[in-house]
């Protein structure tokens, strides 16, 4: 069952306020690309490190979702050695019926339980990240302190890459 864009910036919001993460949010033009993405931290005086969400698929049909830095291209080495199976990027098909995302904008918080997050250690090192919490008009920025306990209270198996 796909998930309504509106459900999971519903669900991020839910997160937040359960965590007690202070987030700042806004709203803007659709962001689907690196181009609009820095075009638009520019005028709006971002300063938070930008994320990237790959959303994985496996041979066996299972599913994964990396959640790097923005700049971060994808280790299948890495990713085989922690998971035990080697990744490659899912569909646009697979991944809009699996998590009900949009292209370009994949939010990291608020899958399907059934779907591991696997997080790269390096998104640790940054003071503030931001992040698509759904719907591609909107963006989240949170203190790096607080990821810990964001993971620790998803549903979904985490995982540590270069832990």
């Amino acid at each position: 069952m796909t998930q309504s864009l509106e459900g999971i910036l519903a669900r991020n919001i839910a997160l937040m306020t359960q965590c007690d993460v202070a987030y700042q949010s806004w709203q803007h033009e659709p962001i689907l690309d690196f181009a609009t993405d820095e075009r638009i931290g520019n005028e709006l005086g971002w300063t938070a490190t930008p994320t990237k969400s790959l959303f994985l698929s496996f041979k066996n049909g299972e599913y994964a979702l990396l959640l790097t830095h923005r700049d971060a291209r994808l280790d299948s080495k890495k990713v085989k050695a922690l998971m035990g199976k080697r990744p490659s990027i899912a569909s646009d098909e697979e991944m809009i019926a699996q998590l009900g995302c949009v292209p370009g904008a994949v939010c990291p918080f608020g899958m399907p339980v059934a779907i591991p997050l696997i997080v790269d250690d390096v998104l640790f090192s940054f003071e503030e990240l931001m992040y698509t919490p759904g719907p591609p008009e909107y963006t989240f920025a949170f203190g790096v302190p607080s990821l810990s306990a964001l993971l620790d209270a998803l549903p979904n198996p985490v995982y540590r890459l270069n832990a």
